[in-house]
């Protein structure tokens, strides 16, 4: 069954023009010393919570006029053409236009000789992207999910998350087979560098709820960063806190081998394997089985995959 989408596109033409002289990409100038802080919204044309959360934002009294507390604050809406196609007869068709834009940002397909609309778009957004000390990078998933934040692959970012306080599921991961995500970028992924980042995934793709995680999970980044002050974040938080965080590390990714990928019995995210040996996949003769007791099963893929897709990756609660 497919999901409802309960979520509509905001009107983000206000926002194209900047003085940054990106279209979509605002920069926001305390005139004081302090952090770059980067919101980004629309990774994927298609997660729709990004965009809404940072329209509610700018609908605030964010505007053009706005001064952070302190640094600077650089609100992105990245990939607005993917977007602009976005519709809820087929919604899954405006997820990009021809690539991924979360997979193209090591420096040797990013300075490369390839070309695409997203690749043109990462292009753009790289300066601001490398200025950043923190970023927050707002998405969804394809099937229904509690919310899970993508630490990256180094602890600084679980601890950065823990700091955030929400949500309640955590997750270190291996890095992405199909290329560098944006997260994963410079200083970002190296465990001796200040910089951090985190990828927030806020539920599934048009579901009412991942909105609401969306901003309450941009307030509490505005008001750890220092952007806004703890009054005006603490008015506008609708969402309680978790009771406790959990960290996932995932350290194996199942890909496709053909058209035929199947699950053998129904999967949702975050669901538990209990046993080791138990088979959980096959594709063709091959037959997947977890390697240890108590396996995560993290953002399974429900749809058929294409060869070389990740259609679920595998991890253990950390004990921790």
């Amino acid at each position: 069954m497919e999901n409802a989408v309960e979520l509509s596109p905001p009107d983000i033409t206000p926002y194209r023009a900047s003085s940054s002289g990106v279209d979509y990409v605002h920069v926001l100038d305390s005139g004081r010393p302090g952090p770059v802080v980067m919101v980004q919204a629309l990774t994927h044309g298609n997660e729709l919570c990004g965009a809404i959360a940072l329209d509610w934002l700018f609908k605030q009294g964010m505007g053009r006029t706005f001064q952070p507390a302190h640094g600077q604050l650089i609100l992105s809406f990245a990939n607005v053409e993917a977007f602009a196609r976005f519709d809820a007869a087929d919604p899954n068709a405006s997820r990009c236009v021809d690539e991924d834009l979360n997979r193209v940002w090591d420096d040797n397909v990013l300075f490369g000789a390839g070309d695409s609309l997203e690749l043109r778009r990462a292009r753009q957004l790289q300066p601001f992207v490398d200025r950043a000390d923190l970023l927050f990078d707002i998405h969804s998933m394809q099937d229904a999910c509690r919310p899970l934040m993508v630490c990256g692959m180094q602890d600084k970012g679980a601890a950065f998350a823990r700091e955030l306080g929400m949500p309640g599921d955590l997750l270190i991961d291996t890095g992405h087979p199909s290329g560098l995500r944006m997260r994963d970028r410079g200083g970002f992924g190296d465990p001796a560098s200040a910089k951090n980042a985190l990828l927030i995934e806020c539920g599934q793709h048009w579901a009412q709820s991942s909105a609401d995680v969306a901003i309450d999970g941009l307030i509490r980044f505005l008001k750890l960063t220092g952007m806004v002050s703890s009054s005006w974040a603490d008015a506008r938080l609708q969402l309680p806190l978790p009771a406790t965080q959990q960290l996932i590390r995932v350290d194996r990714a199942v890909t496709a081998l053909s058209t035929d990928f199947h699950f053998l019995q129904p999967v949702r995210g975050l669901d538990v394997i209990a046993r080791a040996g138990s088979a959980f996949a096959q594709d063709g003769d091959t037959v997947f089985k977890t390697s240890y007791d108590n396996t995560v099963l993290v953002m399974p893929s429900l749809k058929h995959g294409k060869p070389g897709n990740t259609m679920v990756r595998l991890g253990r609660f950390d004990p921790a």
